[in-house]
């Protein structure tokens, strides 16, 4: 239990920090929450990117198998990066609001 809560904080305080430093560089608000999916899918099939072009077939099926495979606790686990990049981007937009520029 003590590994899920640790996890947990782990992910939301990581995702929020590379989304909020991507968004002061770039200044896209929600880039980060339009490419966790992506990187959802890279720490779960456990397979190359490049397979996917030179094997595509058998690199989804193993894919899909994989995500079918989770359990409620890695799907908790990586719900909150995915809440870090949400919080990032409205912590940018009130920050924007309020004046900082740099942001």
């Amino acid at each position: 239990m003590i590994q899920l809560i640790v996890s947990v904080l782990l992910y939301f305080v990581i995702f929020f920090g590379i989304a909020f430093i991507l968004n002061m560089l770039l200044r896209r608000t929600w880039l980060m929450s339009f490419l966790y999916p992506i990187i959802v899918v890279m720490i779960v099939d456990n397979i190359s990117t490049w397979e996917y072009f030179t094997n595509p077939g058998e690199a989804f099926s193993t894919a899909i198998k994989r995500f079918t495979e989770i359990t409620p606790v890695d799907i908790t686990i990586l719900l909150s990066g995915f809440a870090g990049t949400i919080v990032s981007g409205i912590v940018i937009k009130i920050l924007r609001k309020s004046g900082y520029q740099m942001f």
